[in-house]
């Protein structure tokens, strides 16, 4: 058994029911350090036992964590668009969710200062923990040191500013349909799965997650598409990018993704032309 493939596939399953690693140890009575190295494939041979708790405890069949592991994987070929696009990779900010910007005005507001002042010093940390390269708790302090405010927990800050794209969840659940679907997103650690919590994001079955925070990698570098190809296991020209950033889209291009502009001040336009491309009614 292929097992970087089976953590993988079991870290899709949890993520697709909207729960953190730590809900989920909660429910299954498991160590939270086991269930994390399962997820990397640090664990050579967990046990079929621990394995079994897990899928009861999402809901789910064995079998159904098992077909999708890496050279165990039998399931029917989905839709290839007229222009080849066999897997869809939504981007997040701007395209699943919008208003982010709204937590800047809340931390200024809270502590009486610029809003320009709390967006410069986000900007000027944000590929760093979105990278990995710092932890959510050292970007909270740095960013409080910056701004020379008490500490804040910024996580809570962008949760209770955003909100669903409107017509999103329904449009993601249409295109899982027929094509296979994932994410890949310039995120801070653990933001994703706090989504998926929130219920602000679609629960679908995501044959691939892409987190930055995770693969090490950020939006326009070459790595992340790269990475992003390998685990949808597609060719380059079989993958489609929805973003709303023109250097994103930019980069997938020149590796000769197809790519669609998501325009978040206008996403029932978007939507149509989404659909438009993938031939969904």
């Amino acid at each position: 058994m292929n097992e970087v493939g089976l953590g993988k596939a079991l870290q899709l399953a949890r993520l697709s029911k909207g729960l953190t690693q730590q809900q989920l140890c909660q429910r299954a009575d498991l160590s939270y350090s086991t269930l994390a190295k399962i997820e990397r494939g640090a664990i050579k041979a967990p046990s079929i036992f621990t394995i079994e708790k897990i899928a009861s405890t999402l809901g789910i069949e064995l079998s159904d964590i098992l077909g999708n592991v890496s050279g165990l994987r039998s399931k029917a070929p989905k839709k290839t668009s007229k222009s080849g696009i066999k897997f869809v990779y939504f981007d997040i900010n701007g395209c699943l969710v919008r208003f982010y910007h709204r937590a800047f005005t809340k931390i200024a507001f809270q502590f009486s200062i610029s809003s320009e002042d709390v967006e410069t010093a986000f900007w000027h940390l944000n590929d760093a923990v979105c990278s990995g390269e710092i932890t959510l708790d050292e970007f909270n302090k740095k960013l409080s040191d910056y701004l020379k405010i008490e500490p804040i927990n910024f996580k809570d800050y962008y949760l209770s500013s955003i909100e669903s794209m409107p017509g999103m969840i329904e449009l993601v659940n249409q295109v899982s349909v027929d094509y296979e679907v994932g994410l890949i997103s310039d995120a801070m650690p653990g933001f994703i799965e706090a989504l998926f919590e929130k219920k602000l994001i679609p629960h679908i079955a995501y044959e691939a997650i892409v987190d930055s925070s995770v693969v090490k990698a950020l939006k326009p570098e070459l790595k992340i598409f790269k990475i992003a190809e390998s685990m949808s296991k597609e060719a380059s020209s079989d993958l489609l990018l929805i973003d709303d950033s023109r250097a994103n889209l930019a980069a997938a291009d020149k590796l000769g993704w197809h790519v669609i502009w998501f325009n978040d001040t206008d996403p029932k336009d978007s939507i149509s032309r989404i659909k438009t491309a993938l031939e969904i009614r």
